[in-house]
Formats: C-alpha cells, sequence, structure tokens
C-alpha cells in the first residue's frame, strides 16, 4: 500500500491526500482571522479504507495547530467525529 501524501492548497481553500501522484480525497477550509471552519471531507471511493480521511484530518488540524492563531470549527461532521475519537486534538476547538 502506498503512503497518504497530504499538501495545502491554499488558493482551493482545501487540504489534498494524494496517493502515487493522483487525488484520492480533500478536506475544505474557510478561514477568519481567528478560525478554521473545516466544512466539507471527500474520499474519493476508489481510495476509500485506505487511511486518506484521517491523514487529511491530522494534516489539517495539525498545520491549525502549527500556526498557533485560529481554533477550529469542525462543521464537517467526518471532521467533528475524528476529533471526538482522537481527544488530543480538542483544546483547538472553538469552545470546546
Amino acid at each position: 500500500m502506498s503512503d497518504v501524501q497530504v499538501t495545502n492548497n491554499p488558493e482551493q481553500h482545501r487540504y489534498e491526500a494524494r496517493i502515487d501522484g493522483e487525488l484520492a480525497g480533500f478536506a475544505e477550509y474557510q478561514l477568519t482571522d481567528d478560525l478554521a471552519e473545516f466544512t466539507h471531507t471527500e474520499v474519493d471511493p476508489a481510495f476509500e479504507g485506505k487511511g486518506v480521511g484521517s491523514a487529511l484530518a491530522r494534516y489539517g488540524l495539525d498545520d491549525v495547530r502549527e500556526q498557533g492563531t485560529r481554533k477550529v470549527m469542525p462543521t464537517c461532521p467526518f471532521i467533528k467525529g475524528w476529533i471526538e475519537r482522537h481527544r488530543e486534538y480538542e483544546p483547538l476547538v472553538y469552545g470546546g
């Protein structure tokens, strides 16, 4: 199994996951001065079950944490559920 490579694509307001160079999924976001709102996550059906969604969530949340200037608003059900299963990310959540 190939590794999932995640990058930030700020022009399209999303994190993108690739496997062997092929777009496998993305997590869309919107930024304000204080918030990073994760609005939608999508994984191509051909790549389901390969850790793409988790890689997107971890990379995006780690990116917000490293920048240190915003809280996360997880309106995307996938990202919200992922944070609930990975409680170490709860301090990033706005109002959490």
